[in-house]
């Protein structure tokens, strides 16, 4: 039978080992609570209103900019509130109080492609004030992976049906149906096109040997010397134009046309300017009413008098329209050639003066 102080000793030993239990326990909250501040750092209540809480459990962690700063508490359903029912309380360490505004965003977010749901709050954006205990957290909704499945699914549907169409179409030019099937299946496509590639070479052999017009202008020598001539006269040209030779380069160069159109500019604006104040004959045309009346009463007046030789009135009028006296004055001008004419014949016979003395 173990005697007093033996069992003494083994109570003691019992109490060690529950006192260095408990130590380690403590340690592990520690622990596993370090990423929240800690058992004894103080806490900070939110609460968050989603749509859906697309699988959140109790216990989620809390992150701000992807750093966990508390956990879920508790999700519920609020049948008062219809767009966004789900309601989750947080738990969050007051030490990071500093960077939570009013106008943070908390969202749920999934790690990973199948990974668990987590709430994620950014503060980016965010500069109102700091959130107070029992406050609530403005919430951001982003789609889940049904969300996005669902809102693919129409796409797929048309995916599939250009699939379709294009394996469709794949078969049909593989059995060479269509224009585009015809130039991928039938042989006689290739059997020209190498026909023609074989007389493209043809001809650039031709060419590169100097045979036909553009054979020659590649490969004869001569219109690059009557270029290289041409491009010398031009040249040489140009250089007399610009030391102002010839009649074009003193155009270019000389001065005195210049000056010459310059004082015939001058002297037309000076004639102008004079016509315009009516001086001289030009300006008393232009500017004198007086002149204008007397220019245009003689004209009024001339234009009579042709009107009246036109009908034939007045001398000038018979001598215009009147074929008699053209007639007279032929027959008088025939009947003086001819008696000019028998006096140089016989000039005695008019020429004979004959004197009398009483």
């Amino acid at each position: 039978m173990p005697s007093q102080q033996e069992v003494q000793w083994s109570q003691l030993k019992v109490g060690v080992l529950v006192l260095v239990a408990l130590a380690v326990l403590i340690a592990l909250v520690f622990l596993m609570s370090g990423s929240t501040g800690g058992l004894f750092t103080g806490k900070l209540t939110v609460r968050s209103y989603f749509e859906n809480s697309a699988g959140l459990k109790v216990g989620a962690p809390v992150n701000l900019e992807g750093v966990t700063i508390g956990n879920v508490k508790s999700i519920r359903i609020v049948p008062d509130r219809k767009l966004t029912p789900v309601e989750i309380t947080m738990k969050l360490s007051k030490q990071y109080q500093v960077g939570l505004h009013t106008d943070s965003k908390a969202s749920l977010e999934t790690v990973g492609v199948l990974g668990d749901t987590v709430i994620d709050i950014s503060s980016k954006v965010a500069t109102g004030p700091q959130l107070q205990d029992n406050s609530e957290l403005q919430t951001t909704e982003t789609p889940n992976l049904s969300d996005v499945i669902k809102s693919s699914q129409g796409t797929i549907e048309q995916l599939n049906t250009i699939l379709s169409k294009v394996d469709n179409l794949a078969d049909s030019l593989n059995s060479g149906k269509g224009s585009i099937g015809k130039l991928i299946q039938d042989p006689e496509l290739y059997n020209r096109a190498n026909d023609a590639v074989q007389q493209i070479q043809k001809l650039v052999d031709e060419i590169g040997s100097g045979k036909g017009s553009i054979g020659k202008l590649i490969a004869d020598d001569t219109l690059y010397t009557r270029a290289n001539e041409t491009v010398g006269r031009l040249q040489h040209i140009a250089d007399q134009l610009d030391n102002g030779q010839g009649t074009v380069g003193k155009l270019l160069k000389d001065e005195t046309l210049y000056n010459n159109i310059n004082k015939s500019a001058a002297g037309a604006r000076q004639l102008l300017d004079d016509v315009n104040a009516g001086r001289g004959g030009l300006g008393l045309i232009a500017k004198d009413p007086a002149f204008a009346q007397k220019l245009n009463d003689t004209v009024t007046k001339l234009d009579s008098i042709l009107a009246r030789a036109d009908n034939g009135e007045g001398t000038i009028g018979q001598l215009v329209r009147n074929p008699s006296v053209y007639n007279n004055v032929d027959q008088m001008l025939t009947e003086s050639r001819g008696l000019i004419a028998a006096i140089r014949e016989n000039p005695k016979k008019y020429l004979t003066f004959h004197v009398k003395v009483f």
